[in-house]
């Protein structure tokens, strides 16, 4: 029997035509022309997606599985969204809402190379939550984003990000910036024996950020954020194959548009392709999201996967310290804080805000 991926639809539909809805989504999802015009029966039979049920979740809204042929997917990642999602994306009516992946699928793909575990012994930090915050805003020159890394680190942060809109601008060139943070990170180790971690975006063409991360590795960094949706996830996933000795941030720019499921896309699909750490928006902060998507986020990312490496959550997006207790109550011990405005916010007293912010996460008492 060939191997298939399940797909998982929310299809909002009248009950009447919910039946058709579905069998159109599996033909457009496979072959995307008439059944009847298809002579061979080995295609009939393998490659033309499936029905597999349909159940009403009510108010209009019914789950939709669809098998798909695994083998209609090769090796590309690009690919695999394409089947599971490329034209049927187009519909305003429909959300990829999970996908069942078979495992030597999710085992061709490789996943993160580093993972929560990789980044605990990579950083020697146990049985608490990172810390990160990030550079911003976009417009300040590598002397001014360094003096800025400058404050976090003294305030004793794990990982300290660009802003996702930071690139290789004019006024802040990519080798610039990253050999001013770097350098800076490393005096501030000297002088308090603790060295934040930099993670400099990685943007452009798939050639350009090989360059960026071979330059970023001249200045001895190990750790660098990508935009997959922007990247594109089969450049994502070659970067990641390319680089297997350095860790990957995932950043949800751009995913808002694919009406995917955010527990598919950051809990299986970022990590199959290779993110050590996926980037949310947490509830409360300036995004929609619900609690109970950010627990499906944190749990599918973390959950055992075909032997894959857990990926770290990183809830973010207008959080503060004063959530920092609420935020680990929720998330539990294997989880990322990033807090960035809300301590940029601090301005002259940004080291000692910074500095409560760590210690909140290191004194907290997680329930066992």
């Amino acid at each position: 029997m060939p191997s298939r991926i399940t797909a998982i639809y929310h299809v909002r539909s009248d009950a009447r035509a919910i039946g058709a809805r579905a069998q159109a989504i599996a033909v457009e999802q496979s072959v995307e022309m008439p059944l009847t015009a298809i002579a061979d029966q080995d295609i009939l039979d393998e490659i033309v997606g499936r029905v597999e049920d349909i159940s009403d979740i009510g108010n209009g809204v019914f789950a939709v599985r669809i098998g798909l042929a695994a083998a209609t997917v090769g090796d590309d990642p690009g690919q695999l969204i394409n089947m599971l999602f490329g034209n049927t994306s187009l519909q305003e009516d429909v959300t990829l809402y999970d996908a069942e992946f078979p495992e030597e699928l999710v085992r061709r793909f490789g996943g993160p190379h580093h993972g929560l575990a990789g980044f605990r012994q990579r950083t020697g930090i146990k049985g608490r939550a990172f810390t990160c915050t990030a550079l911003k805003p976009q417009g300040l020159a590598p002397k001014q984003l360094a003096e800025l890394a400058a404050h976090f680190a003294r305030g004793g942060i794990d990982f300290i990000k660009d802003d996702h809109g930071i690139a290789d601008q004019d006024y802040s060139p990519f080798e610039a910036r990253v050999n001013a943070v770097a350098d800076t990170l490393r005096e501030v180790a000297e002088e308090t024996g603790h060295l934040a971690h930099y993670v400099p975006s990685v943007t452009g063409t798939a050639r350009a950020a090989q360059n960026y991360i071979a330059q970023a590795r001249n200045a001895r960094l190990n750790t660098f954020m990508v935009q997959p949706m922007i990247m594109g996830l089969s450049n994502f996933r070659d970067l990641v194959d390319g680089n297997s000795s350095v860790n990957f941030f995932a950043h949800p720019a751009l995913a808002g548009a694919s009406h995917i499921d955010p527990a598919l896309l950051f809990g299986k699909i970022f990590r199959m392709f290779g993110a050590d750490t996926v980037i949310f928006p947490n509830h409360g902060g300036r995004f929609g999201y619900s609690p109970p998507t950010c627990r499906r986020i944190a749990e599918t990312a973390l959950a055992p996967w075909h032997g894959r490496a857990a990926t770290i959550p990183v809830p973010a997006g207008g959080m503060s310290i004063d959530r920092v207790g609420e935020m680990l109550d929720f998330y539990g011990a294997d989880v990322m804080l990033l807090i960035g405005g809300a301590l940029l916010d601090a301005g002259e007293r940004l080291t000692e805000e910074t500095a409560a912010f760590v210690r909140k996460v290191r004194d907290y008492r997680y329930a066992h």
